[in-house]
């Protein structure tokens, strides 16, 4: 579950399916490969599955996700 997240710089959504089966290795791997972006930066990413009924949220906190 997110705590507060009012003091993020980013919220990133990835649109279309992820795989929810996916752990938090899969998902950094998408985060740096397929956005480009930083993970361990102060931003939100947002994997929504094939259902769209919930949602994996990946935040780095400063001392793990």
């Amino acid at each position: 579950m997110l705590g507060d997240i009012s003091h993020v710089d980013h919220i990133y959504i990835r649109t279309g399916y992820t795989d929810m089966r996916k752990q938090l290795s899969g998902l950094l791997d998408i985060i740096q490969y397929n956005f480009k972006l930083d993970p361990y930066g102060n931003a939100v990413f947002l994997f929504c599955g094939r259902k769209a009924d919930r949602i994996k949220a990946v935040h780095y906190e400063g001392d793990g996700f």
